[in-house]
């Protein structure tokens, strides 16, 4: 018993009820409330819960059902909610038939860029400003971000722009900064199982960006975005940013597979980084757009004001213009597959 399906003249007392029968067992109870139906996910090792004591909780008031769910992950899963999770932010909504686009540099270097680059951004269409406060670096001898220095440069870009901000946590004890600033916690690729650190931001009320391991399978990124909404946080958004390959002649291989694949498993809103995903300014673009063909939610998309002056992948940083240009080619993109940006 992994799920309680509630008839349609579920109670909040017949509800309660059955949350308090399964926390005197030891178990956590999700609700999730639907356009029909109230589901609720039983969070705990199911597998103790005999047939009989499954037939008590079908048999209680309110109850429809009580059902198995065949996948590791049950809340991450379509078993559980059938119908798209759609995550709203600041006036923005991510999953929806908008198609968001977050934008800016890779790393926040100092305000005058920052703001620059956020600006022309926004003047072409994109709803969330991108930087990375702490970054994880495969040198240590790499620029390793300004720290709060740098949340306090995106904290005031959001006050100029009005635009939400998306930045990086890679430590658990920066969660406090990162909650008083950011309005996405993006969870990179290889903290993708650091699973303290998904606990942490699962236990507040925060959205989250989790991007997808170096060579992780989907069914890991689900079972990562399951660690979060395990604590009761299920605004997850995933993000596909490129797998590793044999293949040489780009950065990562991007798994445009993986789009469909996600949005046919999981509920949950889907993003795609192109930036990541090919390394080299002069892919991104047909990547982004086939990005959007393929169903994705939203694109994280590098740009930085001069990027051959970057501090951190300044090859794959797109221009302001370029991405200008960029952004007319989707709108014609998400038009023709019944979408809009």
């Amino acid at each position: 018993m992994d799920i309680i399906v509630l008839g349609p003249g579920a109670t909040d007392k017949k509800i309660q009820r059955i949350v308090r029968k399964l926390e005197d067992k030891g178990f956590t109870a999700n609700i999730s409330r639907g356009t029909e139906r109230t589901v609720i996910g039983v969070i705990g090792d199911t597998s103790k819960i005999t047939d009989e004591e499954s037939s008590t909780f079908e048999s209680m008031p309110g109850v429809e059902k009580v059902l198995r769910i065949i996948q590791p992950y049950k809340l991450a899963s379509r078993s559980f909610k059938s119908e798209d999770t759609t995550i709203k932010i600041n006036g923005h909504v991510i999953g929806g038939r908008k198609i968001q686009v977050i934008a800016g540099p890779c790393a926040v270097e100092n305000l005058p860029t920052l703001l620059k680059t956020a600006k022309e951004v926004k003047k072409a269409g994109a709803a969330f400003i991108r930087g990375g406060a702490y970054k994880p670096r495969t040198s240590p001898y790499s620029f390793q971000g300004l720290g709060e220095e740098g949340l306090r440069y995106l904290a005031e870009v959001k006050k100029q722009t009005g635009m939400p901000v998306v930045t990086e946590i890679m430590d658990p004890r920066d969660m406090e900064a990162i909650l008083q600033y950011a309005d996405i916690i993006q969870i990179g690729a290889r903290n993708m199982q650091n699973f303290r650190l998904l606990l942490e931001v699962g236990s507040y009320n925060k959205p989250v960006l989790l991007k997808r391991g170096l060579c992780s399978t989907i069914k890991e990124l689900l079972m990562a975005a399951e660690y979060i909404m395990s604590k009761g946080n299920n605004k997850v958004i995933l993000c596909e940013r490129g797998i590793r390959t044999f293949e040489t002649e780009t950065r990562n291989t991007l798994d445009l597979s993986a789009v469909p694949v996600l949005k046919e498993l999981s509920h949950l809103p889907v993003v795609v980084d192109p930036s990541h995903g090919v390394g080299k300014r002069q892919l991104v673009a047909p990547m982004a757009k086939a990005a959007v063909a393929a169903g994705a939610d939203g694109l994280i998309i590098e740009v930085h004001a001069h990027p051959e002056k970057a501090l951190s992948d300044g090859e794959q940083s797109l221009k302001p213009e370029k991405f200008k240009t960029l952004m007319k080619e989707l709108r014609a993109v998400a038009k023709a597959v019944g979408r809009e940006i």
